[in-house]
């Protein structure tokens, strides 16, 4: 497609639309929309809300009768079903658009291209592929959950320039700066889940919770604790949001720490053993049936070197601080001893970015790459 730098601008602004909703449409994906007529920006909308009119829909209300011969932009092919919501093709069509640009094919199997066949079988000019990377990678846990019935696994991890995250002692706080982790927040403001394991509820005590001032949901928390060690009172089970605890199928958790869930709303998990712990597998298919689209992992370094050596990571995150810790600290990761280099984990560069004073390194497998 020959798409101009108009277009390309338009588009940019239906991603920066959708970008909007990354905390409140989920399990859905992000969309946005821009409706333009006579080079003129008539429309705006974004996916607000899960179960809410989609991006379409908030654009055309806008644009009003302006809508009839204009030309949409949307970051996600139009919906064809009837879902919570009406379909978005049929709305474009009864608006009178008359050209349509997709960033990208929804590869939700009641969608799956037979938006895009509605509108052009209506007589609408459609084009998709615009800005196509960006939009998936905006939307990749939704696409990852669709096409392999598993979330996206995202690692975040915080080290000093020497690749540590404590000291011998276990002492931690701060290696990163402020800025750092305060954008921490906007990647956990995008995951359905935050994961960590029972070492780390144990030895840091975290809460684990999303605090941006204009959200009012919390991610799912799920502490790994093969044998239900996770007491009563941790402030990650006092903390608002709901906690999985997934501990070993076949035992219980203890009376008290049963009853804290109850009084809180919480759930336990029995999950299958698995390389001396428990099934990561069986667990993200789990979550994968609770429309959870991603999942960020915030542990220590023996699980997260587990789910790395599972080939399990699709994206890892490495908060680096200007900061050196000697030897004796902890390292960044614990993983299966290798004998050749055709064995290395191999990553490839997303994203490095500075935040405040620290980097943030953003890769993914070089096996998963598009």
């Amino acid at each position: 497609m020959n798409f101009t730098a108009s277009d390309r601008q338009y588009m940019t602004t239906a991603l920066e639309l959708a970008s909007r909703g990354v905390a409140s449409c989920m399990p859905n994906p992000q969309v946005g929309c821009v409706l333009v007529r006579e080079d003129k920006i008539v429309g705006r909308g974004w996916h607000q809300q899960t179960g809410g009119p989609h991006a379409e829909v908030f654009a055309l209300e806008q644009a009003g009768d302006q809508a009839r011969g204009a030309t949409a932009y949307v970051s996600l092919e139009p919906c064809a079903h009837q879902g919570r919501t009406p379909a978005c093709s049929k709305a474009l069509i009864t608006a009178g658009i008359k050209r349509v640009v997709v960033a990208m094919e929804d590869p939700y199997y009641e969608v799956s291209g037979r938006g895009i066949k509605q509108l052009k079988q209506a007589g609408i000019s459609v084009e998709c592929g615009l800005l196509a990377a960006e939009a998936g990678w905006q939307n990749r846990g939704f696409i990852h959950r669709c096409q392999h019935q598993r979330p996206w696994v995202r690692l975040k991890m915080a080290v000093s320039l020497d690749a540590r995250t404590a000291l011998k002692n276990g002492q931690s706080q701060w290696i990163t700066s402020a800025p750092a982790r305060a954008d921490v927040q906007q990647l956990r403001a995008r995951s359905g889940a935050i994961l960590t394991g029972i070492g780390t509820v144990l030895a840091d005590k975290p809460r684990m919770t999303l605090r941006l001032p204009d959200t009012n949901r919390q991610p799912l928390r799920i502490i790994l604790d093969s044998h239900w060690q996770t007491p009563a009172d941790a402030p990650i089970l006092t903390a608002p949001g709901m906690v999985m605890i997934a501990g070993l199928a076949g035992t219980a958790a203890p009376e008290k720490l049963q009853a804290a869930c109850a009084k809180y709303g919480h759930e336990c998990l029995g999950l299958a053993p698995a390389n001396k712990g428990l099934d990561l597998i069986q667990l993200l298919d789990f979550l994968a049936d609770q429309q959870i689209n991603e999942v960020q992992i915030e542990a220590g370094a023996v699980l997260a070197g587990s789910f790395i050596s599972a080939g399990l990571v699709d994206e890892l995150v490495v908060y680096q601080a200007p900061k050196l810790m000697g030897n004796t600290a902890k390292a960044m990761l614990v993983l299966e001893e290798l004998t050749s280099m055709e064995q290395v984990n191999n990553w490839q560069w997303q994203d490095v970015t500075q935040i405040g004073n620290d980097l943030r390194l953003t890769l993914i497998p070089i096996a998963t790459k598009n």
